[in-house]
This record gives structure tokens, C-alpha cells and sequence, in this order.
């Protein structure tokens, strides 16, 4: 039973490298060129798998990432489909990771509620 609760994270994995590698070597979209795949989640029936992405720049250049990506998920899916041992291939729905960002925030706040001692 264990080895069964591991598959959905062994697959979201598969997802990850074969995107990555994928954006390395063959997207060729500038608006993807400068993303990061930083975390992949899959659905518990496999159906639909969520991508997201690390990109720099201000809002409008993410917006344009994520519709690079929309524009490449066809192929993507192409691919995954080649690569992996899966009768069907997800969906994918990709996301900005905010996580750095959020990281930064929080930093800020604890950094005005325990200023360092200048002495």
C-alpha cells in the first residue's frame, strides 16, 4: 500500500523533469525562456496536472509567461506522452509560484517586528 501512495508524487516528478527539459531544450517561446518548472501537482486521477512556474519580472512579463505556456501545453503534452507509462496524459494548467515572493514579504514583516539590535 505504501508504494501506491508514492505514485502520484513519482508522476508529478516524471511531469517536472520532462518539462524542464523541454524548456531547456526545445520550447523555443521567449516568453518561457527565463521560467523555472518549480513544482508540479497532479489530481488523484491523474486528469489534470498543475505546473508552477518561477518567473522573474514585474506582472505583466508573468502574464505573458503563462500564456506562453498555454500556447506551448499542446506540445508539452505531445511529450509527455512519449515519455511517460500513462494510458492518458493530464491536462495542465500552469500557475505562477509566488512562493519567493510571499518568502520576501514575510521577511520584510518579521524584519519590522524584531529590528536588529544596532549595537
Amino acid at each position: 500500500m505504501k508504494h501506491s501512495s508514492r505514485r502520484p508524487e513519482q508522476v508529478a516528478e516524471a511531469i517536472r523533469q520532462v518539462i524542464a527539459e523541454a524548456l531547456a531544450r526545445e520550447v523555443r517561446d521567449p516568453r518561457v525562456a527565463l521560467a523555472t518548472v518549480t513544482q508540479v501537482r497532479v489530481s488523484g486521477d491523474y486528469s489534470h496536472a498543475t505546473i508552477l512556474v518561477s518567473v522573474p519580472g514585474d506582472d505583466s512579463e508573468k502574464a505573458r509567461a503563462l500564456e506562453g505556456f498555454s500556447s506551448a501545453a499542446g506540445f508539452l503534452r505531445t511529450k509527455l506522452a512519449r515519455t511517460l507509462t500513462r494510458r492518458t496524459v493530464p491536462e495542465l494548467h500552469f500557475e505562477v509560484d509566488r512562493g519567493l515572493e510571499n518568502a520576501a514579504r514575510i521577511d520584510v514583516l518579521l524584519g519590522r517586528l524584531h529590528p536588529e539590535d544596532p549595537g
